[in-house]
Order: structure tokens, then C-alpha cells, then sequence
């Protein structure tokens, strides 16, 4: 089962007509190695920017402009042009491609004129926008694939790859610095000399301290950077963890964006521990096998209360001699035009197993979002299948560890939803003793309200749509309580049974599925290069069942280079 997850742009007309997909996100690579073309990389748009200049993000880049030449490959010799050359003028859109490109085309001079898509360099000679047997040169939009509806201006297809990475990429967020999730940005980077401006890379501190000091080094490779005397073609955009409040107001406090009509928080996450002794990698702690069942030992009796304090390295209180666990990161992500969120994580261990456990801070996170209902979509590595042991996971999860993690989020959900409940809640327990209702209200209405009370206009009390219709507060009640169950349409149970029914489904004892809603899409699997079923199918078959015992309600799918996911 794969749950929107397709290869057209058309997989919108699914969505309910009055909730449209707001984010596009481009699978580029979906495995976790060792196959080394089909590693981490993903693009994320909003769909309200309609490819507008830099509206596309890139979410690492193991695989990255490979990738795009790949999709390139399959869409563009269906595309269609967006006007015909006999035509005397164009649009505005539909000439935004050619002078996009115009304006990255190193040695050419390019000559407004508004009557002609027709360009010529400085010799006369027709630029690589034109038709080999045309003279004006003509956009084309492509029709299908995860490009769809994108205008581009070259015929061939790596012209048009380097035309989208070029003008459509503005930001790199990277959730840590393993090879499997930067090497393909860090080879495209000496085709970055044609921007306009430098790309940026988005991340923790401690991501770009280990990007600056152990790639862009002119050493691994060039200095591309704009710091300690590069190049400049990528500038560092240092992100704060747990958000920047200084940026942003309401709901979007906290998020800083990272292009166009998308802002990022990040939090970080820990990818296990390092099996080397650096005192200065990472942010947490960790050792040899013997210190590191010490603490296991001392976190698992401290689990219950363990803070979530942003200095964990303090606040979890590893020996000083102990290996610092290797660091990762989770964004929300977060569309400026509609306010939904999709949640991606990188690479990323279960708490039950770190010495840094810092999941649970982002499911706290989360849980707050899917009870609001803006965040309806999670993207989060299943490395290996169950088989795997926990000795041989290396900071990463199985579909047991997953769905212990989902468990956790699912119990954050239930609380925030009770949180909501809390005040009809109250009114559950007054009643859950057999008190007449009816005669309560009737009771109360009289003694307890004061003139100006009974004057005041009935007005119906706002509550969740999960939440009974029937269970009102006392100020919804007027004065002439007999005749007010009547003419403000106030249903009141007609049992106590109902009411202890009623808070049944609330707390769970029924078929209440706390994640309803919620995609789960698992990335980074990894290959096993064996024959037999894919990895990814087993993974998909434990979580579903896992998940259907556990009575989550979210829906699982497995990710594929390619493919376009819409939420």
C-alpha cells in the first residue's frame, strides 16, 4: 500500500476539493546505501509558488542533480511549447523561462524586445534557446511527471537540469554531514559559478562546523564557501535549535525561511554514537562498549524524567571521558500560504536505545500540530527490517523501534486532545455518578445565576468535531432552564450511560486511533543487494501490521526515487 505517493502532478485532484495539497515533495534518492546513486536527496516546494525563482528546497543531497537529469529524461520529450512561433507577442508567464535563462547564460547579450521571443548572442549566432530549425526559440512546458507545469527554456535535457538547479534551488537543509546526504551537493557546487547569487546552506551549527572543516577544507574539496577565504559560491545559514523566536508571530514564531514560500524549525535528533573518542563531535556523549552499558544503565532508570533541555550534553550528564553521540536533525517544514506543516526527519536512532534520547522533544512538538490538523505528513527513515538486531542498527531504526516511537507520539496526541476535552471532561466526571442531568441544570440555572446572567444571549459552545454535541457548558444554559433545552436546541443525554460512553471514546477504550490521518513515509531503506523480496516491502508489512495492532491510524508508504508526494 503506498499512499499518495505517484509520479504526476495530477495526484492533487485526489485531495478533498477544499484541502488542495500544499506542499510538492520530489523524491530524488530513497535509499540509505550502499547503492550510491540512490541515496538521501529531496526537493520540497510550496504548490502556492508555482516554481516561481527560488521556491524549490532541497532536503539533503546524497543524490541530487543526477537525479533531476533522470526526471528530465522521462518528461521532457512529451513536453509541448507554451505558444506557437507565429505568434507576434507572448505573455508575461509564458516568456519567464527565457529570460530566467537569459539571465544565468554566461557570454550572452541579451536584447529586450516585446514583440519576439527571438535572442541572438553577440555574433549573431542563435543562443541555445532556439529550435534547431526555427528561428524563434519557444519555452516548453512540461506535462507530466514531478515537474509538471514547469516552464523551461533549452531543448536538451542537462540544459534544463542545470537551468532548474541553478534558478529554482535556493537552499540546501541539511540534516547532518555523512556523505550519504551531502556528496551530491558537494560535487554540483562547481556548477554553481552561473547563479546570481550564492546558494545557501541551512543548518545546525555543529552540521556546518563539520561541512566547513572536513569537506569544503581545500583539501576533500575546494573551499566553496564565502567564509575563510572561498569562493563564495554557498553561504552558511546557521539555524537555531528549537526555533528562532525572534523571527516570526502566532504560529509561525520560531521559523526562519529557507525559500520561497517555505520556513523551517529544526530540532536536533541523535544518529547513535560514534565508535571513536572526538571530544568535540557532536553534542552528546559516548564511549566504549563497556562505558556505553553503564549508561544505558543509568539513562534507562532516569528515562521517566529525563529532561529536554537544549544543552543535553549537560543536562543528561555523560562522563567526561565518554564518546559525544553523532547528531542529525528534524524540520518542520512550513507552508507561508496555507500554514500546513510536514515534519522530515534525517537519519535518526530510537530513544529507547540513545544515550542522547531526543525524539520524544519532537513528537511534543508535533503533537500539538496534528491535533490542530496542520501537520498531516511525516518523513522518516526505516533502515533495516526487524531482523536486524539492536547491536547492528548503527543509530538507525527498525519498524519495531518506529512504531514505538509513533506510540509515543500517539500518547502526546491523546493528551493534547484531553487538554481540549478538559472542560467537557469536568462535566463527565460531575455526572459519572448517577446525578440527574436534566435536574441539575434545571437546579443550578435558578440558584446560581445572577440578573444579568439570565439576560445574557445563549450561544453554542465551539468544540472539536470529535467531541459529543451534547455535553454543553453551564453558560449555555438560560434562566428558564425547562424551556431552554428546547429553544437553544441544547440535547441533553438521556442517561448517564450515555456520558459514560461518551467519555470512553474520548479516552481511547474504543476504536480511536490517535494518528488518523497521518502519513508515515519511510526513507532511507537500506539495500541488501540479495535476491529475494525488497527490503522495503518487508519494512512496509511489519509496520502496517504493527501499526493495525497498535491502533495508530496513520498510513505507512514507502518512498521512490522519482516519485512526487503530495500533502
Amino acid at each position: 500500500m503506498r499512499v499518495n505517493v505517484v509520479d504526476s502532478a495530477n495526484a492533487g485532484a485526489d485531495e478533498e476539493e477544499s484541502k488542495p495539497p500544499a506542499f510538492q515533495i520530489i523524491v530524488l534518492g530513497a535509499g540509505g546505501g550502499p547503492n550510491e546513486d540512490n541515496v538521501t536527496g529531496i526537493l520540497v516546494r510550496s504548490t502556492a509558488t508555482n516554481w516561481a525563482k527560488g521556491s524549490v528546497l532541497a532536503v539533503d543531497a546524497g543524490t541530487h542533480l543526477a537525479a533531476i537529469i533522470r526526471i528530465f529524461q522521462e518528461s521532457l520529450p512529451t513536453s509541448i511549447p507554451v505558444a506557437s512561433s507565429s505568434e507576434s507577442s507572448v505573455s508575461i508567464g509564458s516568456n519567464r523561462a527565457l529570460r530566467r535563462a537569459n539571465s544565468f547564460q554566461a557570454g550572452v547579450n541579451t536584447t529586450r524586445r516585446s514583440n519576439s521571443l527571438a535572442e541572438h548572442n553577440g555574433n549573431g549566432q542563435a543562443t541555445p534557446l532556439q529550435h534547431a530549425d526555427a528561428i524563434n526559440p519557444l519555452p516548453r512546458l512540461l506535462t507530466t511527471g514531478p515537474f509538471a507545469d514547469l516552464e523551461v527554456p533549452f531543448e536538451s535535457v542537462k540544459g534544463n537540469a542545470a537551468y532548474f538547479m541553478r534558478n529554482l534551488i535556493s537552499t540546501y537543509l541539511i540534516t547532518h554531514p555523512h556523505l550519504d546526504h551531502i556528496s551530491g551537493f558537494a560535487i554540483n557546487t562547481a556548477s554553481f559559478q552561473q547563479t546570481s547569487r550564492p546558494k545557501r546552506i541551512a543548518a545546525l551549527p555543529s552540521t556546518i562546523d563539520a561541512i566547513k572543516n572536513h569537506i569544503f577544507n581545500d583539501v576533500i574539496w575546494p573551499n566553496m564557501s564565502d567564509e575563510d577565504g572561498g569562493v563564495g559560491f554557498v553561504s552558511y545559514m546557521r539555524l537555531v535549535e528549537g526555533g528562532n523566536i525572534q523571527f516570526g508571530d502566532g504560529e509561525s514564531r520560531g521559523y526562519i525561511e529557507v525559500c520561497d514560500g517555505l520556513a523551517a524549525k529544526c530540532w536536533s535528533v541523535s544518529h547513535g554514537q560514534c565508535m571513536r573518542k572526538h571530544r568535540n563531535h557532536g553534542s552528546g556523549s559516548g564511549n566504549t562498549h563497556e562505558a556505553f552499558n553503564d549508561a544505558m544503565s543509568r539513562r534507562a532508570s532516569q528515562h521517566a524524567a529525563t529532561p529536554t533541555n537544549l544543552q543535553h550534553s549537560q543536562t543528561y550528564g555523560h562522563p567526561s571521558d565518554m564518546m559525544r553521540p553523532i547528531d542529525s536533525s528534524a524540520f518542520f517544514l512550513r507552508d507561508d500560504h496555507t500554514g500546513y506543516e510536514v515534519l522530515i526527519f534525517g537519519d535518526v536512532e530510537p530513544d529507547s536505545l540513545s544515550l542522547s534520547p531526543r525524539n520524544s522533544q519532537v513528537w511534543s512538538d508535533a503533537a500539538s500540530k496534528i491535533t490542530a490538523g496542520i501537520l498531516t505528513g511525516i518523513l522518516i527513515e526505516c533502515s533495516y527490517e526487524d531482523s536486524q538486531s539492536d547491536e547492528t542498527l548503527f543509530g538507525h531504526l527498525a519498524p519495531r523501534h518506529l512504531i514505538a516511537e509513533l506510540k509515543d507520539l500517539a500518547e502526546k496526541v491523546k493528551t493534547w486532545r484531553s487538554r481540549e476535552q478538559e472542560p467537557l471532561q469536568r462535566k463527565r466526571k460531575r455526572y459519572s455518578n448517577g446525578t440527574n442531568m436534566r435536574e441539575d441544570l434545571e437546579t443550578r440555572s435558578r440558584t446560581d445565576r445572577t440578573p444579568s446572567q439570565t439576560r445574557r444571549k445563549t450561544r453554542r459552545q465551539t468544540v472539536n468535531p470529535a467531541t459529543p454535541a451534547s455535553l454543553v457548558s453551564e453558560d449555555s444554559v438560560p434562566h428558564e432552564a425547562a424551556r431552554s433545552a428546547r429553544e437553544s436546541k441544547v440535547e441533553v443525554p438521556e442517561s448517564t450511560n450515555e456520558i459514560a460512553e461518551d467519555s470512553n471514546h474520548m479516552n481511547g477504550s474504543w476504536d480511536y486511533r490517535p494518528l488518523e490521518g497521518l502519513q508515515v513515509i519511510i526513507i532511507h531503506v537500506k539495500e541488501t543487494l540479495r535476491d529475494g523480496p525488497e527490503p522495503g516491502e518487508t519494512i512496509l508489512a511489519q509496520l502496517e501490521q504493527a501499526g493495525k495492532a497498535e491502533q495508530l491510524g496513520c498510513t505507512f508508504s514507502i518512498s521512490q526515487a522519482g516519485a512526487s508526494i503530495w500533502l
